[in-house]
């Protein structure tokens, strides 16, 4: 393990999708000893889409954020309206550093309104879905349609059906010297897919 915990930075925001980021938190924690941090508008509190409430650790500002290893961007169908909040920033200045980010869902719109998506392949919620709310984002050429995650080198982006691949590409990206435990744990989480028992 690294002497060191790497620091992982969620962004929640209104309506944040439940499913989505619950096996990328356990597994960095749970696998890897990862400090995990909820960021939430202001630091406050946020009902998920099923109306679990959330409290912020900390706000969205890249400079309460400095030591952000890693942040990913967890959905809500509140991203693709004017209501979602500008956290190009914060997204900005992580990869700046060399940090992973990270989008799943409507979340990858956060990525591609920050021009993250530009030179890297990326996924989203199908290409059509991606040009209707950004039609003029930069990369839209190496969009990928495909079911799962897709990483190119420190950039992570899923459609909102795929938090295992997800979680395993952005945690690959963030410890690429455990690719043989990330190996492991893939297909643990495949179990159940592969699995044709019914009870």
């Amino acid at each position: 393990m690294d002497q060191k915990p790497k620091t992982v930075g969620l962004v929640f925001i209104r309506r944040y999708a439940d499913w989505e980021y619950g096996l990328l938190a356990a597994s960095a924690v749970e696998w890897f000893g990862a400090r995990v941090l909820a960021l939430t508008p202001g630091g406050g509190i946020v009902a998920s889409a099923a109306g679990v409430r959330l409290a912020g650790d900390r706000g969205l500002e890249p400079a309460a954020n400095a030591d952000l290893d890693a942040v990913a961007v967890i959905g809500s169908d509140v991203w693709p309206t004017p209501d979602a909040p500008d956290v190009s920033q914060l997204l900005t200045s992580v990869a700046a550093r060399g940090g992973v980010v990270g989008g799943i869902c409507a979340g990858t719109l956060a990525l591609a309104g920050a021009g993250l998506f530009a030179e890297v392949r990326h996924t989203s919620n199908g290409r059509k879905w991606i040009l209707e709310h950004l039609p003029a984002y930069k990369g839209a050429a190496h969009y990928q349609d495909v079911p799962h995650a897709v990483a190119d080198g420190r950039i992570v982006s899923a459609p909102g059906n795929a938090p295992g691949t997800f979680a395993h590409r952005f945690l690959l990206a963030l410890y690429p010297e455990r690719e043989a435990q990330l190996s492991d744990m893939l297909a643990m989480f495949a179990k159940e897919y592969g699995s044709r028992q019914s009870s």
